[in-house]
């Protein structure tokens, strides 16, 4: 699982790459759970995430679990975006963002997020 967690940089910023490209509901899932073990190494307030879920599947354990990690992590967020999760059922996607009460900006490309991530 750490391969798809892993921080990128870009413009001399660090970007904690969440890659969920291609995953079944249930590798989704795991993969979430991991997350709050590499976002809680860093400073609260300094961590620019970067999720990408192209080509991912997602059911209701693998938004449960995401939405667990959004809370726990919020203190640690600085900005997050989304890549690829355009096709994810809108009411789960609002119940995420309700719950965690954190936003999940949605880009098109990688690296429309990226740059998005690194303005200040």
């Amino acid at each position: 699982m750490d391969e798809r967690i892993r921080f990128i940089t870009h413009e001399g910023k660090q970007i904690l790459l969440v890659d969920f490209t291609n995953c079944p509901a249930h590798e989704v899932e795991q993969i979430a759970r991991n997350v709050p073990n590499h976002v809680t190494t860093q400073p609260r307030g300094s961590v620019l995430l970067l999720a990408d879920f192209t080509g991912a599947s997602i059911d209701v354990e693998a938004i449960r679990a995401m939405k667990e990690s959004a809370v726990f992590d919020k203190p640690y967020i600085r900005r997050s975006a989304w890549v690829g999760a355009e096709k994810f059922p809108e009411v789960l996607y609002e119940n995420l963002k309700s719950f965690s009460r954190r936003e999940f900006p949605m880009f098109k490309t990688c690296q429309d997020a990226v740059s998005w991530l690194v303005k200040d």
